[in-house]
């Protein structure tokens, strides 16, 4: 198959979707990308790449067409609508041109905005091909969740949009069990819906702990507890940043932040007026690749999101990662992602917004045995190799893209 790939982030930005058309080149298909120009997370132009250049470039094989696109800046909510909107306008505008080939199918990858699926759908009408739509976040739920906008007639205009990009695929993929019925909710019927989770790049996998390593990488001694991925409003640092004041007095505990994102700043001013500067530590944005190096470092790993309905249903990407890794899990969220933890025997959760529950559960995990901890970072490797392993999940999608197309089998 040709496939065309239509994401609004692509490499060199770090996204799962750079893994998936990989891997999907591996398996013998053609792979294009219809991106923007790389400025996620720190809202300006990756080095190198600007307004009007680069628009072809070629890495690990795949084909990658890139439209132009206002970059998101330090992320207000009118910037954040500038840039989702330019590249619908320039994917819309540019796409047909830059992407002349003939293609078998278009599949979609929307970690937000849905608005991705514009040019999608534009594409796949002109072209005459199915288009694959892989949701990752539910919209206009997600607007509400995040404190974008509560005005109702902006949800009712952005849920029309939404109904218009279900219904013309051919299929819809859920990352999440808990989002088909989200996805019905819109006319879009059983058949055309699947679960089709995430997974986690091969470079994810257990490494094992070097002291070296983790003063090479300026860790602190003692018991770290980490979290590593977006810094913003989703991921509840109010909570986290409680949570750590409430472990303030426990000696040689450290809670160490890998990552960047909208909140970073704040959350750095947070730190320095509650007085965490010496057990709470933001090390900023590292190349995906050196996670597993970090990870080896750190005797338990946290997820947290805010405790929004919405938040609820979905399985934070990260917690792939941390189980590929055969790390244990602090969990602080409700819903599917926190079963999940619990399911696999990966970790303990606790209830979103909760930080006294996550200080005593932290603790907790301080007075296990290494053993046990790591018992139960070997219980998320096996659940993962069994529900999330990268190669049987990109089969499952190879079916399923030869399937939406016709005359192949």
């Amino acid at each position: 198959m040709h496939i065309l790939i239509v994401t609004q982030y692509y490499w060199p930005e770090d996204f799962r979707i750079n893994d998936l058309a990989i891997g999907l080149h591996e398996k013998g298909h053609d792979v294009t990308v219809l991106t923007g120009k790389p400025n996620y997370p720190g809202g300006s132009f990756f080095k190198g790449y600007g307004f009007f250049n680069k628009t072809n470039e070629s890495c690990n094989g795949i084909n990658i067409k890139r439209v132009p696109i206002i970059p998101r800046g330090r992320g207000s909510a009118l910037r954040l609508i500038i840039n989702y909107f330019s590249f619908v306008f320039f994917g819309v505008l540019l796409g047909p041109i830059l992407c002349k080939g003939k293609y078998d199918l278009i599949f979609v990858y929307e970690p937000s905005p849905v608005t991705v699926g514009i040019p999608a759908r534009f594409l796949g009408w002109f072209k005459k091909i199915p288009v694959i739509f892989w949701v990752q976040d539910l919209w206009p739920e997600s607007l509400v969740a995040t404190g974008t906008t509560s005005n109702k007639y902006i949800i009712n205009v952005v849920g029309k949009v939404v109904k218009w990009i279900y219904s013309g695929c051919e299929l819809i993929l859920t990352q999440s069990r808990t989002f088909v019925e989200s996805v019905k909710k819109f006319g879009i019927s059983d058949e055309r819906i699947q679960y089709y989770p995430n997974s986690a790049e091969n470079l994810y996998k257990p490494v094992k702990y070097e002291k070296e390593t983790c003063e090479k990488l300026g860790l602190p001694d003692g018991f770290i507890v980490m979290f590593a991925g977006n810094i913003g409003v989703s991921q509840d640092f109010e909570t986290i940043l409680e949570a750590a004041k409430l472990t303030k007095g426990i000696e040689n505990l450290h809670w160490v932040i890998i990552g960047d994102g909208r909140d970073f700043e704040r959350v750095k001013r947070e730190v320095k007026r509650m007085g965490l500067e010496n057990m709470f530590h933001l090390k900023g944005r590292h190349p995906v690749e050196s996670m597993p190096e970090f990870f080896s470092c750190a005797d338990v790993m946290l997820v947290s999101l805010k405790k929004e309905p919405i938040f609820s249903m979905t399985i934070p990407a990260k917690v792939q990662s941390y189980m590929a890794c055969a790390k244990p899990i602090i969990a602080s969220l409700d819903g599917e992602g926190g079963q999940v933890v619990k399911e696999s025997g990966a970790g303990l959760v606790v209830g979103a917004e909760s930080p006294q529950e996550l200080a005593n559960e932290v603790i907790a995990f301080k007075e296990m045995t290494a053993d046990a901890r790591e018992q139960m970072g070997l219980q998320g490797f096996e659940y993962y190799n069994e529900n999330f392993e990268r190669n049987m999940l990109i089969e499952k999608l190879e079916k399923m893209m030869l399937s939406s197309v016709k005359g192949i089998s």
